[in-house]
């Protein structure tokens, strides 16, 4: 049973959602098992494609740069690794959600002629995909941590509370790609270019104090910057998160996802015109 909303409050998402949730399941479960379907391994490799990211960046930045996170520190040279590794997820996260948002209804177009089939719950999907591939990868990310530094900080516990509103507003971000690929179909080129402009123009391979001041403004406003930081915080450091940088976040994350679904709800009407 699927039910279909016609408003745009995200009030209405989550109404949406909710009664929906047993198909969001069935389409996601679908998603991940097709995605390794045919393959000898299959959804072991969501496992393995982090395990192997996590081992090139350990060797490639521990021990052919000896990189270090601060300049001058006694860090232990595979830190550098699991610093880095931990920024790369949270742009993995969204950088699905661009590869795949713009092309989203297009591929799925024997939906758009279904006129009970919910529509609006495709984007998140995509956003629970990429949250699984993530959560693989921060496993691997606090078992190598355990393994590094014989233990792991008790504030790992508070990871949700920065994950929900990075979600929400990945989330906002697919409904956005997913309306405008319809009527736009050179948006996925841009939103490619953009997930690799994200991956340099976020704290990602240096700490932001390593940044001139004058362009530390221009980082700081980067969707990525906060969550990057604060994971950071309470995986690496032990660090509490900015109670009030995270009301802030959550406001914009609402923001977005509320724009997002209101323009994903406005312009679903001429999807079946237009494919």
């Amino acid at each position: 049973m699927t039910a279909k909303t016609n408003s745009a409050s995200l009030l209405a998402a989550a109404v949406s959602v909710h009664a929906n949730a047993g198909l969001i399941w069935q389409l996601t479960k679908r998603e991940l098992t097709g995605r390794y379907r045919g393959s000898y391994l299959g959804i072991v490799w969501a496992l393995i494609h982090p395990l192997l990211m996590l081992a090139v960046y350990t060797f490639v930045f521990s021990v052919v740069f000896k990189a270090r996170w601060a300049v001058g520190s006694g860090e232990p040279q595979v830190e550098f690794a699991l610093i880095l590794f931990s920024g790369l997820i949270v742009h993995g996260m969204v950088a699905e959600v661009l590869g795949r948002g713009p092309a989203l209804i297009l591929q799925n177009a024997n939906y758009v002629t279904k006129v009970v089939f919910p529509l609006e719950v495709l984007p998140l999907v995509v956003t629970i995909t990429s949250l699984f591939h993530a959560c693989i990868s921060y496993g691997l990310l606090i078992a190598a941590l355990v393994l590094v530094n014989g233990t792991v900080h008790g504030t790992v516990l508070l990871m949700p509370v920065v994950l929900i509103p990075y979600l929400v507003c990945i989330l906002g971000i697919g409904w956005i790609l997913a309306s405008l690929g319809v009527y736009f179909r050179d948006i996925s080129q841009v939103t490619g270019l953009l997930a690799t402009v994200l991956l340099f123009v976020s704290p990602i391979f240096f700490p932001l104090e390593a940044l001139p001041e004058a362009f530390r403004p221009l980082f700081l406003a980067n969707p990525l910057t906060f969550v990057i930081e604060q994971t950071r915080g309470l995986l690496i450091w032990g660090t509490l998160p900015d109670w009030n940088a995270l009301g802030v976040y959550w406001g914009v994350s609402l923001v977005v996802a509320a724009t997002g679904f209101y323009g994903f709800q406005k312009t679903r009407k001429g999807f079946g015109d237009v494919i």
